[in-house]
């Protein structure tokens, strides 16, 4: 696919320098530089700058399009350059690491939204200027450069991985952060832990000229997407494509290939966008798996996407689902 390395999350300039991760010494100088920059990561959440106004001329909210950095002096980040992640270098050459503040506790945690399928919340920390705020990067992603999209996932994955890995898999003992956050050791028994990610198949799959989508229970009304599953072991992804259609939906696939991927930080997976060729349209829904799928004609998913389809609302700007069926609608797959 032509178009593969432009979904959102991948194809940015971010230099990872996996190499320096070990060297306390050259990071630590890193770190100093008045050019590097902190990200920090608030349960999730990215530091954006937000907009000057909330509202738009058109009455309608406006979200951030960057993220916001602060220098390594600032008083949030002292003595937290031993727990930073360090994320690579920028296009400019520049230090970035991440620095994670769950444990500040904001004013407005009532928030009903917070947390939830849809959260709308800003936070905002009393040290930190009136121009930036922590905002859910589902909201976000389609806004943000390739780099500060690829920055904000990897942040928001391996801090992630942090809080759900503290102790060691093979022990039980409390591991400690290593290879400046891409590495977990256990002092008891001497095991090693890295960053995990789980491979997730999501699939374009049609029928002539309609395409099979379906929506799980908890989803806002009207929303509905390509069908996804996670690889299982000893599984291929072609064999996962056809696997999790059949289990969801009754329909069977027979010819299957590959499109593109995309990073996915919630909480840390790897989307395979895979294309599927349909052998039947008969639907059998398994309530376990999906609440509903239904088949849409190309000329139906044109006004989904224009926001005007009677039942169906606009996919998530952003998510791999978005990008495969516009590139299924202006026939770029291939």
């Amino acid at each position: 696919m032509r178009q593969a390395e432009q979904v959102t999350f991948g194809g940015s300039s971010l230099e990872r320098m996996a190499e320096l991760r070990e060297d306390a010494s050259a990071l630590a100088d890193l770190w100093q530089r008045p050019d590097s920059r902190i990200l920090l990561i608030w349960r999730g959440k990215p530091l954006c700058a937000l907009p000057k106004t909330s509202q738009s001329e058109s009455g309608k909210n406006t979200l951030p399009t960057a993220l916001a950095w602060i220098a390594s002096d600032h008083p949030l980040v002292e003595n937290t350059r031993a727990n930073a992640i360090f994320l690579g270098r920028c296009s400019a050459g520049r230090g970035r690491f991440a620095v994670d503040i769950s444990e500040w506790q904001p004013d407005n945690l009532g928030d009903t939204s917070l947390g939830g399928f849809v959260d709308v919340s800003q936070q905002q920390h009393p040290e930190l200027t009136e121009s930036t705020g922590f905002v859910e990067l589902r909201r976000i992603m389609a806004g943000l450069t390739r780099e500060d999209a690829e920055l904000a996932a990897t942040a928001r994955a391996v801090i992630g991985w942090h809080h759900t890995h503290g102790f060691c898999a093979c022990c039980g003992a409390a591991s400690t952060l290593a290879q400046a956050g891409w590495q977990r050791n256990c002092p008891g028994c001497g095991a090693s832990h890295f960053p995990r990610t789980d491979p997730v198949v999501i699939m374009l799959i049609t029928h002539g000229d309609a395409v099979l989508v379906g929506r799980s229970p908890g989803w806002p009304d009207g929303m509905y997407s390509l069908l996804a599953g996670f690889v299982e072991p000893g599984e291929t992804l072609e064999a996962a494509v056809r696997r999790e259609t059949k289990e969801e939906t009754g329909v069977k696939v027979g010819a299957v290939t590959y499109l593109s991927s995309q990073p996915w930080p919630f909480p840390m997976s790897l989307m395979f966008g895979c294309a599927g060729e349909a052998l039947t349209r008969e639907i059998d829904i398994d309530p376990k798996e999906i609440e509903d799928a239904l088949w849409v004609s190309r000329q139906d998913m044109m006004t989904v996407f224009e926001g005007t389809h009677s039942t169906i609302r606009q996919p998530r700007k952003g998510a791999i689902a978005h990008f495969l069926l516009q590139n299924w609608l202006a026939d770029t797959l291939d």
